[in-house]
């Protein structure tokens, strides 16, 4: 057992947009942050989600009051760093009590610069944002907390909104790597890296892939190059109506025959590429823990969720691309709200998930995906032969 470092009684606060105030104590880093305030409600997996890019921009609090007490490490990470915007708890641990830590996350949050806030009512802050949805947010520490609050909450205004934001040149990659397939090699696939996490990219080399990671300005042409076997866009952050160029280098991609698989963002602009709309959802869904059902075999996935937008698509009725791509049906839907949770093509060999299949920090109920994925691409190629 090891000490976290001391928890300070420096005030800070956190300032809504529509002007909600909660007094809290600094927590990480101080100084002042500005992002949209989301609520995640895993209980476990704080150091996923902290790592995960599809969160750049938004000021995460964590629903489950007690988080800290397994501190950090190198091996959980889903990326090369923190991408929170700023980091909402409870009460942090005090102490850091697991065999695989080797630092507290407060010192990672200071260490990367993340304002933070704790010792607030959460469950206040998390019915707030249910009912008047996710909204733009600051937590101001340090020097920016004695700012006066009509300042802080014209800081707050001030900010920029996630709808209409296209993010992922700030997350993706800006060389291309490989890894290589893992056991019996299958083919190749693209990972358009829009956000995408390691596990994804481990978990496709274990079904045999050779895994060509791509920045997110990566042509059709550069894409013809690489001549992969599949294309797979990855989950990531944003406004998918920002991303016209993603869906116009898919629906090349789809004209070739290439097969395709897609999670969260990559499910969004597919449907975008069939020719569906996108929309904002009220407070999104965030955490491992949403109950989504799987419509052709009728059994209930828990699955984990990271997104804030959704595919406008007919559900319980198979629909015509109207991009001419033939039908498509909604495969998955979400049993808490009826948002569409995967697509998937009856034509051309494609489909999509909004959830995180790979889900490193639990449930594992939807990896048999990637075993899907194998699959198709395995069809795809007997079919070609």
């Amino acid at each position: 057992m090891t000490e976290a470092t001391p928890l300070a009684a420096e005030p800070a606060v956190l300032v809504l947009e529509d002007g909600t105030r909660f007094e809290g104590r600094a927590y990480g880093a101080r100084g002042r942050t500005l992002g949209e305030a989301v609520f995640a409600t895993g209980m476990t997996g704080y150091q996923e989600t902290l790592t995960d890019p599809s969160y750049a921009g938004q000021i995460v609090l964590q629903t489950a009051p007690h988080i800290g007490n397994t501190g950090m490490n190198s091996e959980d990470e889903e990326s090369a760093r923190i991408w929170v915007a700023g980091y909402i708890v409870r009460d942090p641990s005090r102490v850091v009590s697991n065999f695989r830590a080797q630092r507290s996350l407060d010192d990672d949050l200071v260490a990367s610069g993340v304002v933070g806030i704790s010792g607030i009512d959460t469950r206040a802050v998390t019915r707030h944002i249910r009912s008047a949805g996710a909204m733009r947010a600051g937590i101001f520490s340090g020097a920016d907390a004695a700012l006066s609050a009509g300042e802080q909450l014209d800081l707050v205004r001030s900010g920029a909104e996630m709808a209409g934001q296209n993010l992922s040149g700030a997350v993706s990659t800006a060389e291309p790597y490989s890894l290589p397939a893992q056991g019996e090699r299958v083919g190749s696939v693209a990972v358009l890296d829009l956000g995408v996490k390691a596990s994804t990219l481990h978990f496709l080399a274990e079904r045999g892939f050779d895994v060509h990671v791509v920045p997110q300005t990566v042509t059709i042409d550069e894409i013809r190059a690489l001549e992969p076997d599949a294309l797979f866009f990855s989950n990531g952050p944003g406004d998918p109506s920002a991303s016209d160029r993603h869906v116009e280098l898919l629906r090349e991609s789809l004209r070739d025959g290439r097969p395709y698989f897609g999670i969260c963002f990559g499910n969004q602009l597919l449907g975008r590429a069939l020719g569906y709309e996108t929309y904002k959802l009220p407070f999104g869904h965030r955490g491992i823990n949403q109950p989504v059902l799987d419509k052709a075999t009728g059994r209930v996935e828990i699955t984990a969720h990271n997104h804030g937008f959704a595919v406008a698509a007919p559900i319980g009725e198979v629909s015509e691309s109207s991009q001419g791509f033939g039908r498509v049906e909604v495969s998955h839907v979400d049993l808490n709200d009826d948002v569409v949770e995967g697509l998937n093509c009856l034509d051309i060999p494609a489909f999509s998930v909004q959830y995180h299949p790979e889900s490193a920090a639990g449930p594992h109920d939807a990896n048999y995906l990637f075993d899907r994925f194998r699959d198709m691409v395995l069809a795809s190629k007997e079919s070609d032969a």
